[in-house]
């Protein structure tokens, strides 16, 4: 009689075990996406920043073409990258191609900086200072959601590689967190006038 009632309330605590780590995998994976959303909008805030600064210098760097181009291309193979991204966060692949793309970008980026310093009308250009400000504060912003989203995606290979989520985790594939793969991307965009 006791082994009849053991039995169905042992069944009924497994059950609700697996629901509870299953769920769990669920708000993780949901929080690394969402940690990515952040990260997506101060990319994109970034990416409308720069063509405002290109358009600023064009006047004063008329000779330096290039690098100008140089910076439009970068944002936009980075906002391609970025795209490709927020469609899969934590996918390693998707993950590798943003952070080349945002390493690509940041080399251009302190090409453009370290040129403007050269032209000092366009240092004093107030709509020039403004947007390096802009810029500066959005990459701030990108460095505190990057290190958000790669907690949470930390958060989440824990719970899925651990016991007991490791027994539910097979719909579950391992996230990648965001890595700088150019030691000079380590570092923030230098403004300087």
């Amino acid at each position: 009689m006791i082994a009849l009632l053991v039995v169905p309330v042992l069944i009924v605590l497994i059950v609700v075990w697996a629901i509870f780590i299953y769920n769990g995998l669920v708000t993780r994976r949901n929080a690394y996406k969402n940690a990515y959303s952040q990260i997506d909008v101060q990319l994109k805030r970034r990416y409308d920043l720069i063509p405002n600064l290109v358009e600023t210098a064009k006047g004063y760097l008329k000779h330096e073409r290039g690098t100008l181009e140089a910076v439009v291309a970068a944002r936009n193979a980075a906002a391609t990258a970025a795209r490709t991204a927020a469609a899969q966060p934590g996918d390693p692949s998707a993950m590798a191609g943003l952070s080349a793309a945002e390493g690509a970008l940041a080399g251009t980026l302190t090409r453009f900086m370290a040129l403007a310093e050269a032209y000092p009308d366009l240092k004093a250009n107030q709509t020039m200072s403004q947007l390096m400000e802009e810029l500066t504060s959005t990459e701030n912003r990108i460095a505190f959601a990057r290190q958000a989203f790669n907690d949470a995606v930390m958060s989440y290979n824990n719970a899925r590689e651990t016991f007991p989520g490791a027994l539910l985790a097979g719909g579950f594939p391992a996230a990648q967190s965001f890595e700088v793969q150019v030691p000079a991307e380590r570092e923030a965009v230098k403004v300087a006038f």
